[in-house]
């Protein structure tokens, strides 16, 4: 069992985690106000996204990238077009905040935990992150002991790290303070979605469609 690496790993993943990005976004945007069962609902969809990843990157998704070029700029095509799409579901969310204020309109946990699983399904900085732990976890040569060992410890890393956040930021305190400027904390995701996603298509469309011309 290559302890030395796993820790290194699962060190690298929780300052990853501290750090913010879409899925830390994501979460706060959620859980302000939306009480702790949406905030749960999103720590759920944490826990499954992050097993995917990780069973995707260490069984083999660098050696996909390296078979298929084109399918990293085709993924992260996808991925700028979807965060686009979810930038303009928050702004429209800041946009009616007034209505949406009322306890009638919060957030689902089953809309929670959907939203958050297609932010981490499409979130550069996961794929970016596992091609780093890939590159310190020998994947190659470990056993499959090992690697279950890997993925459930990231998986706890990453679920305990986003119920840090849910539980903190779905207080009623958080809440009060959520109901008068909550609309800018939106208008806030928005945007760093929205430039997220047009950085994608800007580096990747490019790529695409070169490769594409080439083949």
């Amino acid at each position: 069992m290559p302890w030395t690496e796993i820790l290194a790993a699962w060190a690298v993943f929780g300052a990853n985690i501290l750090s913010p990005g879409p899925n830390v976004f994501n979460t706060i945007a959620i859980s302000l106000g939306a009480g702790r069962r949406a905030a749960l609902a999103i720590v759920a969809a944490i826990a499954i996204g992050v097993a995917c990843w990780a069973a995707a990157a260490l069984l083999g998704a660098a050696v996909a990238f390296r078979r298929l070029p084109l399918l990293e700029p085709l993924l992260g095509c996808l991925g700028g077009a979807l965060l686009l799409r979810f930038a303009w579901r928050y702004l429209c969310r800041a946009r009616a905040w007034q209505a949406s204020v009322g306890p009638a309109r919060e957030i689902s946990p089953r809309e929670a935990f959907l939203t958050t699983l297609a932010v981490l399904a499409t979130n550069p900085k996961a794929l970016t992150t596992w091609l780093v732990l890939i590159s310190i976890f020998p994947a190659g040569t470990a056993s499959p002991g090992a690697i279950a060992v890997m993925i459930a410890g990231s998986v706890a890393v990453a679920s305990l790290g986003h119920l840090a956040y849910a539980l903190a930021f779905s207080t009623r305190a958080a809440a009060r303070a959520y109901a008068r400027i909550g609309h800018w904390i939106l208008a806030g995701v928005a945007l760093f979605f929205a430039s997220l996603g047009t950085g994608l298509l800007w580096r990747n469309l490019p790529l695409l469609v070169g490769g594409a011309g080439q083949g």
